[in-house]
This record gives C-alpha cells, sequence and structure tokens, in this order.
C-alpha cells in the first residue's frame, strides 16, 4: 500500500492511497465468492458459478460492491500505518479501481493539531486577583438562611402578616368582576411582601383569615400587564424561627461547642467559599489571556463535538426543558474556549514534560481522608476505580500548568467590600 500524505493546514490532511492488486486480489477473490452465493443462475448451484462467468455477467456489480464495503478497510489500515487518528470521519473521493490492476481513493480528514506555543515572557499576562474582604453582616445573612432551613411551619388563624404563606386560589375577573371562564389558578402559595404580592397588593392581604377573598392585580403574560384576580384563602401558615441559642446550635451544627463556636465556622467557611470565588476568577482570567495570545487553531469537527457533549448533558440535566437552538447558542463560545485552553494545556504538558507520579495522588487521597477521617473506607474504595485517579492526575496536571503561567502573569491586587456586592444586589 503506498500512501502519500498531504497536509492542508495544522490539522486538515488528505491521504492519497494506492493499493496494487497483488495486496486486494485475495479479498476481492473472497469476496466474489460471496458475491456467487447470493445469487442464482440456472444450471448453477449456489457458490459454485464459475469466475469467469460470474465476472462476465455481474463484473460491474461486483467491483462496485467490493469498493462500498473496502474503502474503510484500507482507510483504516492506512492510518494505523502511518499512526494517525482523525478526529472526524473521512470524506472518500477520487475513487479509481480497476480489476487486476489497482484500487486507489483519496481521503480527507481532520487530526487534533499541535500547538505551537510562543515564548512566554514576565508581565506578559495581566490578570486581577481580588480579595473579598466580609464582615458581621455576611455571619448573621448565613445564620439566617440556617434559621429559615429549620424553621417550623404552623398555620394561621388569627390574621395573616407579613412574610405569611397564603395558600389560595386565583380566580381572574373582568372588569365588572365576573369570573373568566378558565382562567382559575387553583392551590397557590404566595408568600405576602414578596413581588407581586407588595405594596397596594401586601396592604390588602393583611389580616386575612381562612375562605375570605380580596380582589388584587398581578402581572400576566409576557407584556406582564395588569390582570384583576379574586383571591380565595384556603390556609395561612407561618414560618417560627427557632431561637438563637446553644439549642439552636446543636440542631444547625452538632460539632460546635456553643453559640460563639458556630458562628466563627460560619464566618471561616463564608471566608472560604470567597477566597475559592477568587481563585476561579482569578484562574479563568489566566486561561482567557493566554487563550487570546496563542489563539490556537481549531478543526470544526472537535468543536462539534465539545459542543454536542456540552448540549447533550445540559438538555439531559434539565429533561428537556430546555430549547435546543438557544442552548448551542449559549454554549458555543463556550465550547470553543474550552477546546482551545484543552490544545494549549496539552501543548504546554508536553513542551514541559509535566507528570504526575503515583506519589503525588496517594498524597492527595491522604490529604483527603484527613479531612473526612469518618469516611475513609469510603474514599479508599472511590480512588480505586481507574476513571476516579485519572481524574485526580488531570486536575494535578491542571494545577501544575496554572502554576507555571502564572509566573508570567502581572498579577494587580483588588480588594472588594462584601458590603458594596450587597448594596450592587439591592439595586438590581
Amino acid at each position: 500500500m503506498q500512501i502519500t500524505i498531504k497536509e492542508l493546514n495544522t490539522y486538515s490532511r488528505e491521504f492519497f492511497i494506492d493499493i496494487p492488486w497483488s495486496e486486494i486480489d485475495k479479498d476481492f477473490n473472497k469476496y466474489t465468492l460471496d458475491f456467487s452465493k447470493k445469487i442464482k443462475m440456472p444450471g448453477f448451484r449456489p457458490g459454485k458459478v464459475p469466475k469467469k462467468v460470474l465476472m462476465d455477467r455481474f463484473q460491474p456489480s461486483i467491483e462496485q460492491e467490493f469498493v462500498e464495503n473496502s474503502v474503510n478497510k484500507y482507510y483504516s489500515m492506512a492510518l494505523k500505518q502511518e499512526t494517525v487518528t482523525p478526529v472526524n470521519q473521512g470524506s472518500v473521493s477520487d475513487i479509481d479501481f480497476k480489476f487486476e490492476s489497482h484500487f486507489k481513493f483519496k481521503v480527507a480528514f481532520e487530526v487534533e493539531p499541535e500547538i505551537s506555543l510562543p515564548k512566554f515572557k514576565k508581565n506578559s499576562f495581566k490578570i486581577e486577583k481580588t480579595e473579598y474582604v466580609t464582615d458581621d453582616v455576611d455571619v448573621d445573612m448565613a445564620i439566617e438562611d440556617v434559621r429559615m432551613r429549620n424553621a417550623d411551619i404552623k398555620t394561621v388563624e388569627d390574621g395573616s402578616q407579613v412574610d405569611d404563606f397564603i395558600i389560595c386560589d386565583l380566580q381572574e375577573i373582568d372588569g365588572s368582576g365576573i369570573p373568566i371562564i378558565g382562567e382559575k389558578l387553583e392551590t397557590k402559595y404566595i408568600k405576602i411582601g414578596q413581588t407581586p404580592f407588595d405594596g397596594d397588593n401586601q396592604e390588602k392581604l393583611l389580616n386575612l383569615k381562612p375562605e375570605q377573598k380580596v380582589n388584587i392585580k398581578i402581572p400576566k403574560g409576557e407584556k406582564g400587564e395588569l390582570a384583576k384576580y379574586e383571591l380565595l384563602v384556603k390556609n395561612i401558615e407561618r414560618q417560627v424561627l427557632p431561637e438563637l441559642n446553644d439549642d439552636f446550635v446543636k440542631i444547625a451544627d452538632p460539632q460546635s461547642k456553643n453559640m460563639a463556636d458556630f458562628k466563627d465556622k460560619v464566618s471561616q467557611q463564608i471566608h472560604d467559599a470567597y477566597a475559592q470565588r477568587s481563585e476561579e476568577s482569578f484562574t479563568q482570567q489566566l486561561c482567557d489571556a493566554v487563550i487570546n495570545k496563542v489563539s490556537p487553531d481549531f478543526p470544526q469537527s472537535m468543536a462539534d463535538s465539545y459542543l454536542n457533549h456540552m448540549v447533550d448533558d445540559v438538555m439531559s440535566r434539565n429533561q428537556g426543558q430546555l430549547e435546543l437552538e438557544k442552548v448551542r447558542e449559549t454554549y458555543k463560545p463556550i465550547a470553543e474556549q474550552s477546546l482551545k485552553w484543552y490544545l494549549i494545556r496539552k501543548a504546554l504538558v508536553r513542551e514541559q514534560s509535566f507528570e504526575i507520579s503515583k506519589d503525588e495522588v496517594g498524597q492527595f487521597i491522604e490529604e483527603k481522608k484527613t479531612e473526612n477521617p469518618q469516611q475513609e473506607k469510603e474514599i479508599d474504595k472511590f480512588y480505586k476505580k481507574p476513571s476516579n485517579r485519572e481524574r485526580v492526575e488531570d486536575n494535578l496536571i491542571e494545577k501544575k500548568v496554572l502554576a507555571y503561567l502564572t509566573e508570567f502573569a502581572k498579577i494587580k491586587d483588588v480588594k472588594i467590600n462584601t458590603k458594596d456586592l450587597r448594596n450592587k444586589s439591592e439595586v438590581r
């Protein structure tokens, strides 16, 4: 088999494959025999038709079917011979097959490109490193969330208040107060004071009791035009928050000694969460900066494959409730950026000879067990699976790559008060 390779760009290839008759005659003869078993000719049993008679009668059909069923075989052999792995399905053209002569064809395909990296210099990338400054309000809000999750629910009989939940039926009515048929919402939960049940609606919803009715106006449809509804109270529920004392701490976090200890742990958790947020932002900025500098070419087939996997995952997690085309549109730039980073990272690993040893993986697992001493057996069992250990190796390689690139970054430290974040959130 003679193979001529043409490189069109960093990822597009063409194979020109020429196979002499001496290498395909056995395959062709075998195929001819199989073909003879499928036909019926007067005077001959299936499979016993002489080759000359068969070729005189069916040569064009035999040649056509042989080509159709043999192209992939010889293409695969060529890929193996040249140790090439395509990333898409090859496109076959220029087929030329002559009985007892040769078999020629061309295949165009794409391969994963090898990225050529520039020489990185000091301060090649400008990155911001954020330090979030938390305060007592963050701690109070977090504890309040815990109280809400541990609240008791009681039925209210003496009149509704702000923050109470009303279980009700909502019947749309026209201007004269007549119910509109087919426009009734049954057994809905609404919270007094929460949009759109604030403002004028809130005043109307106070001091209500079961079986009472009140008319309110709430937005309806895409345009959000106000519609009139008659609200029938079916029940009223109120959250009763637990008191902030040591009994509450025993429920919220049995590992904490008292309220002061609990607050310290909550404060540390908030600090750790913001530190992780800062690290993720820094990493994303660094990756984006490197991608912009290298700007690698990539085959569209790889980008399509990345996108398809992302879209399939999103659609399956949302049980088909999203519009496919909108999901594809949203994730297309994300898929392309992920592919670019994959190619750059692979080139860096190859160039810098980054490796992860068994000891490093083992150390990672031991640290996990130290952090979770009560789950040692589960952790050992989890990381016995090769796929999970490979995931650890991949994460450790990622850290080495990012640490290497950080050496070339000009880092600007920025402080952000969480108070300012809260104020912005309130404005929105």
